[in-house]
Protein backbone atom coordinates (compact mmCIF):
# COMPACT_ATOMS: atom_id res chain seq x y z
CA UNK A 1 0.00 0.00 0.00
CA UNK A 2 1.65 3.16 -0.89
CA UNK A 3 2.86 5.49 2.26
CA UNK A 4 3.73 9.04 2.01
CA UNK A 5 4.57 11.72 4.05
CA UNK A 6 4.19 15.47 5.17
CA UNK A 7 6.08 17.94 7.61
CA UNK A 8 4.31 19.80 10.00
CA UNK A 9 6.54 21.58 12.09
CA UNK A 10 8.65 19.59 13.53
CA UNK A 11 6.95 15.93 13.56
CA UNK A 12 6.62 14.29 10.15
CA UNK A 13 3.21 12.23 10.10
CA UNK A 14 3.46 9.25 7.77
CA UNK A 15 0.39 7.91 6.14
CA UNK A 16 -1.40 5.25 3.46
CA UNK A 17 -2.96 6.47 0.84
CA UNK A 18 -6.02 4.07 -0.47
CA UNK A 19 -7.86 5.38 -3.68
CA UNK A 20 -11.17 3.74 -4.08
CA UNK A 21 -14.52 4.06 -5.07
CA UNK A 22 -16.22 7.18 -2.87
CA UNK A 23 -17.12 10.50 -2.43
CA UNK A 24 -15.39 11.95 0.21
CA UNK A 25 -11.86 11.56 1.78
CA UNK A 26 -11.88 10.35 5.18
CA UNK A 27 -8.48 10.11 7.57
CA UNK A 28 -8.39 7.44 10.27
CA UNK A 29 -5.74 7.00 13.16
CA UNK A 30 -5.49 3.30 14.23
CA UNK A 31 -4.02 2.05 17.81
CA UNK A 32 -0.91 1.63 16.72
CA UNK A 33 -0.12 4.49 15.00
CA UNK A 34 -0.24 4.16 11.74
CA UNK A 35 -2.49 6.85 9.79
CA UNK A 36 -4.83 5.58 6.69
CA UNK A 37 -6.09 8.25 3.89
CA UNK A 38 -9.43 6.57 1.81
CA UNK A 39 -9.92 9.24 -1.06
CA UNK A 40 -11.86 8.61 -4.48
CA UNK A 41 -10.38 7.55 -7.30
CA UNK A 42 -9.33 11.00 -9.19
CA UNK A 43 -7.99 12.53 -5.87
CA UNK A 44 -4.71 14.31 -7.07
CA UNK A 45 -1.78 14.31 -4.39
CA UNK A 46 -1.72 17.61 -3.69
CA UNK A 47 -4.98 17.59 -2.53
CA UNK A 48 -4.46 14.53 0.04
CA UNK A 49 -1.27 16.98 1.29
CA UNK A 50 -3.22 19.80 2.19
CA UNK A 51 -5.89 17.91 3.83
CA UNK A 52 -3.48 15.86 6.07
CA UNK A 53 -1.38 18.46 6.74
CA UNK A 54 -5.39 20.22 7.75
CA UNK A 55 -5.42 17.33 9.81
CA UNK A 56 -2.54 16.95 11.18
CA UNK A 57 -3.39 18.41 15.11
CA UNK A 58 -5.60 16.06 15.36
CA UNK A 59 -3.81 13.16 13.66
CA UNK A 60 -0.96 13.93 16.24
CA UNK A 61 -3.46 14.22 19.33
CA UNK A 62 -5.42 10.33 18.57
CA UNK A 63 -1.51 9.26 18.22
CA UNK A 64 -0.77 10.32 21.51
CA UNK A 65 -3.87 8.93 23.09
CA UNK A 66 -2.73 6.14 21.65
CA UNK A 67 1.18 5.92 22.33
CA UNK A 68 0.59 5.20 25.77
CA UNK A 69 -1.01 1.83 25.55
CA UNK A 70 1.63 0.86 22.92
CA UNK A 71 4.61 -1.93 24.36
CA UNK A 72 7.87 -1.36 23.94
CA UNK A 73 9.37 -2.71 20.81
CA UNK A 74 11.41 -4.15 20.32
CA UNK A 75 11.14 -5.12 24.00
CA UNK A 76 13.99 -5.21 26.18
CA UNK A 77 15.27 -7.99 28.00
CA UNK A 78 17.68 -6.20 30.62
CA UNK A 79 20.15 -8.63 30.41
CA UNK A 80 23.89 -8.91 29.94
CA UNK A 81 24.71 -8.54 26.43
CA UNK A 82 21.86 -6.53 25.10
CA UNK A 83 23.04 -2.97 22.95
CA UNK A 84 21.17 0.30 24.51
CA UNK A 85 22.25 4.23 23.30
CA UNK A 86 23.47 7.42 25.36
CA UNK A 87 24.02 10.73 24.06
CA UNK A 88 24.61 9.05 20.04
CA UNK A 89 27.24 6.64 21.32
CA UNK A 90 26.10 3.07 20.48
CA UNK A 91 26.99 0.72 23.43
CA UNK A 92 27.94 -2.90 21.30
CA UNK A 93 27.46 -6.27 21.75
CA UNK A 94 27.46 -6.83 25.55
CA UNK A 95 26.81 -3.20 26.08
CA UNK A 96 25.14 -3.84 29.85
CA UNK A 97 27.22 -5.94 31.83
CA UNK A 98 25.51 -6.75 35.22
CA UNK A 99 27.26 -7.12 38.19
CA UNK A 100 26.83 -8.92 41.98
CA UNK A 101 27.31 -5.90 44.61
CA UNK A 102 25.13 -5.39 47.83
CA UNK A 103 24.86 -1.45 46.74
CA UNK A 104 22.78 -0.78 43.84
CA UNK A 105 24.28 1.77 41.64
CA UNK A 106 24.74 2.16 37.72
CA UNK A 107 28.37 3.17 36.22
CA UNK A 108 28.72 4.16 32.94
CA UNK A 109 32.71 3.11 30.85
CA UNK A 110 33.65 3.05 27.85
CA UNK A 111 32.62 -0.20 26.83
CA UNK A 112 29.58 -0.74 29.22
CA UNK A 113 27.05 0.33 31.17
CA UNK A 114 27.58 -1.58 34.59
CA UNK A 115 24.48 -2.38 36.31
CA UNK A 116 25.80 -3.32 39.80
CA UNK A 117 22.56 -5.24 42.47
CA UNK A 118 22.17 -8.22 44.48
CA UNK A 119 19.16 -8.45 42.47
CA UNK A 120 19.45 -9.96 39.01
CA UNK A 121 15.84 -10.45 38.10
CA UNK A 122 15.33 -8.58 34.58
CA UNK A 123 12.50 -6.66 36.41
CA UNK A 124 14.82 -5.07 38.55
CA UNK A 125 17.71 -4.69 36.02
CA UNK A 126 14.89 -2.49 34.02
CA UNK A 127 13.82 -0.40 36.94
CA UNK A 128 17.55 0.51 37.76
CA UNK A 129 18.32 1.15 33.83
CA UNK A 130 15.24 3.33 33.15
CA UNK A 131 15.24 5.30 36.27
CA UNK A 132 19.27 5.57 35.49
CA UNK A 133 18.12 6.93 32.03
CA UNK A 134 15.47 9.23 33.41
CA UNK A 135 18.23 10.85 35.79
CA UNK A 136 20.69 11.44 33.40
CA UNK A 137 17.71 12.52 30.69
CA UNK A 138 17.26 15.11 33.18
CA UNK A 139 20.58 16.53 33.87
CA UNK A 140 21.48 16.74 29.97
CA UNK A 141 18.06 18.42 29.25
CA UNK A 142 18.54 20.95 32.00
CA UNK A 143 21.93 21.71 31.39
CA UNK A 144 21.37 21.85 27.37
CA UNK A 145 17.78 23.85 27.68
CA UNK A 146 20.14 26.92 30.25
CA UNK A 147 22.49 26.92 27.28
CA UNK A 148 20.09 26.99 24.67
CA UNK A 149 18.03 29.83 26.25
CA UNK A 150 20.73 31.91 26.63
CA UNK A 151 20.53 31.80 22.41
CA UNK A 152 16.87 33.61 22.57
CA UNK A 153 17.62 36.10 25.55
CA UNK A 154 16.67 38.81 23.40
CA UNK A 155 13.19 37.34 22.54
CA UNK A 156 11.99 38.06 26.43
CA UNK A 157 10.47 34.95 26.75
CA UNK A 158 9.87 33.38 30.07
CA UNK A 159 12.08 30.26 31.80
CA UNK A 160 10.50 27.29 30.98
CA UNK A 161 9.73 24.21 33.12
CA UNK A 162 10.53 20.69 31.35
CA UNK A 163 8.55 17.50 31.55
CA UNK A 164 10.11 14.16 30.49
CA UNK A 165 7.75 11.81 28.80
CA UNK A 166 7.97 8.99 27.26
CA UNK A 167 6.61 9.78 23.24
CA UNK A 168 6.17 7.87 20.07
CA UNK A 169 5.02 10.30 18.16
CA UNK A 170 6.73 13.58 18.78
CA UNK A 171 10.22 14.75 20.24
CA UNK A 172 8.33 17.19 22.10
CA UNK A 173 5.92 20.09 23.08
CA UNK A 174 4.88 22.83 24.20
CA UNK A 175 2.56 24.31 26.21
CA UNK A 176 0.70 27.65 26.76
CA UNK A 177 2.03 27.32 30.04
CA UNK A 178 5.43 27.65 29.63
CA UNK A 179 6.44 23.82 30.32
CA UNK A 180 8.60 21.93 27.17
CA UNK A 181 7.94 18.31 27.27
CA UNK A 182 10.45 15.96 26.07
CA UNK A 183 10.27 12.12 24.55
CA UNK A 184 13.31 10.40 27.18
CA UNK A 185 14.42 8.97 24.08
CA UNK A 186 16.34 12.19 22.87
CA UNK A 187 18.86 10.96 25.42
CA UNK A 188 20.38 8.58 23.05
CA UNK A 189 21.16 11.64 20.58
CA UNK A 190 23.86 13.40 20.86
CA UNK A 191 23.81 16.88 22.48
CA UNK A 192 23.06 18.97 18.70
CA UNK A 193 19.95 17.75 18.08
CA UNK A 194 18.84 18.03 21.53
CA UNK A 195 19.59 21.69 21.31
CA UNK A 196 17.54 21.56 18.09
CA UNK A 197 14.44 20.24 19.76
CA UNK A 198 14.59 22.24 22.51
CA UNK A 199 15.20 26.07 20.44
CA UNK A 200 12.12 24.87 18.26
CA UNK A 201 10.19 24.24 21.46
CA UNK A 202 11.87 27.73 22.69
CA UNK A 203 10.72 29.39 19.56
CA UNK A 204 7.39 27.99 20.31
CA UNK A 205 7.18 30.31 23.37
CA UNK A 206 7.32 33.65 21.07
CA UNK A 207 5.07 32.01 18.51
CA UNK A 208 2.98 29.38 19.67
CA UNK A 209 1.85 28.41 16.32
CA UNK A 210 3.70 27.48 12.74
CA UNK A 211 3.29 30.68 10.96
CA UNK A 212 6.01 32.53 9.24
CA UNK A 213 7.21 34.23 12.18
CA UNK A 214 8.15 31.48 13.76
CA UNK A 215 10.24 29.65 11.13
CA UNK A 216 11.91 32.77 10.55
CA UNK A 217 13.01 33.31 13.96
CA UNK A 218 13.76 29.39 14.16
CA UNK A 219 16.01 30.08 10.92
CA UNK A 220 17.82 32.74 12.85
CA UNK A 221 18.55 30.89 15.53
CA UNK A 222 19.70 27.72 14.35
CA UNK A 223 19.87 28.44 10.53
CA UNK A 224 20.82 24.63 10.00
CA UNK A 225 17.65 23.47 11.77
CA UNK A 226 16.08 21.40 8.50
CA UNK A 227 19.02 19.62 8.35
CA UNK A 228 18.96 18.40 12.06
CA UNK A 229 15.45 17.77 11.12
CA UNK A 230 16.00 15.32 8.29
CA UNK A 231 18.87 13.48 10.30
CA UNK A 232 16.78 13.07 13.62
CA UNK A 233 13.73 12.04 11.99
CA UNK A 234 15.86 9.07 10.43
CA UNK A 235 17.38 8.15 13.59
CA UNK A 236 16.53 4.48 14.56
CA UNK A 237 16.45 3.85 17.99
CA UNK A 238 17.91 1.30 19.49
Amino acid sequence: MPTHQITFGSQTIKYELQLMKRKTLSISVHPDLSVVVKAPENTKLEDVEKKVYHRAKWILNQQRRFEIYLPEFPPRKYVSGESHRFLGRQYPRKAIKIVKDEKEHIKLSRQFLEVYTHDTNPSNIRDLVEEWYRNQASRVFQERLSACYNKLSREKIPYPKISIRRMQSSWGTCSSKGTISLNIKLIQVTKEYIDYVLIHELCHLKHLHHEPEFYKLLSRIMPDWKRKKEKLDRFDFG
